[in-house]
């Protein structure tokens, strides 16, 4: 139950009484942490339904995901969008993720994850199981972090919040988090789900090999950015697969 309140604290703004940071329990009840912003979600499309137009439902989602999260993912998108479009070594590209500054790659990427997000979920309003993807592809990208931290190393030498992730998340904690991650897709989508969960995980291999490639390994930055990535992506394959 500490792990939970501990993702919660960590993956939302809800201020629920939680120990002090430990990776491990973190990450593996990450997925845990997603069924719930998920289940919010859900419960603020319908009610937005309700009153106002799909499209303007839409932009509430958008709205409420980016304000539930802390904006904490986006942060790292822009941060790693910067890094990546600026720099032209691996040490040039960490520097400028570093800086708090936001550039203008950082400000694109933003635009288009956000209006990516709102088509999709104004798609995703006139599928029969929208609604269930809407729970779902909080629960996958949250998972989808735990296994990029385990598959990468750290970046920076000079240590960061990302490198106790990729020290947290052991073999033990992966399995424990992907059992649930899977069950949960199962369990909500069906078998598109798992189409999904698996879509992610070859997705996260593929990134890890990417930031390894053009930043020796990953960090916070980049495991936020990558949780808004598989955000679409899960978005994106609901709305093919329902």
């Amino acid at each position: 139950m500490s792990g939970i309140l501990s993702a919660i604290r960590f993956f939302t703004i809800v201020r629920v009484p939680a120990e002090d940071f430990q990776p491990r329990r973190l990450a593996a009840c990450a997925p845990a942490a997603g069924l719930l912003i998920g289940l919010m979600l859900a419960c603020v499309d319908a009610v937005a339904l309700r009153f106002w137009s799909v499209t303007a439902a839409s932009a509430i989602d958008v709205v409420f995901l980016t304000v539930i999260s802390g904006a904490l993912h986006l942060d790292g998108l822009a941060d790693t969008a910067d890094g990546l479009g600026g720099g032209r070594t691996p040490e040039e590209r960490l520097r400028i993720m570093k800086d708090s500054r936001v550039g203008a790659f950082g400000v694109i990427s933003l635009i288009l994850g956000l209006v990516l997000k709102f088509s999709l979920f104004l798609s995703l309003s006139t599928q029969t199981r929208g609604a269930e993807a809407l729970v779902l592809f909080p629960v996958v990208s949250r998972w989808g972090m735990v296994l990029l931290a385990y598959l990468s190393p750290y970046a920076r030498p000079e240590g960061g919040l990302g490198q106790a992730m990729t020290l947290g998340v052991s073999p033990r904690v992966l399995t424990g988090s992907s059992l649930s991650a899977g069950a949960l897709s199962l369990l909500i989508l069906g078998v598109p789900g798992l189409v999904l969960f698996a879509a992610a995980a070859a997705l996260v291999w593929l990134g890890s090999l990417y930031f390894q490639r053009r930043l020796g390994g990953i960090t916070g930055d980049v495991l936020g950015a990558t949780n808004e990535v598989l955000e679409v992506l899960v978005l994106a394959g609901a709305l093919i697969l329902t």
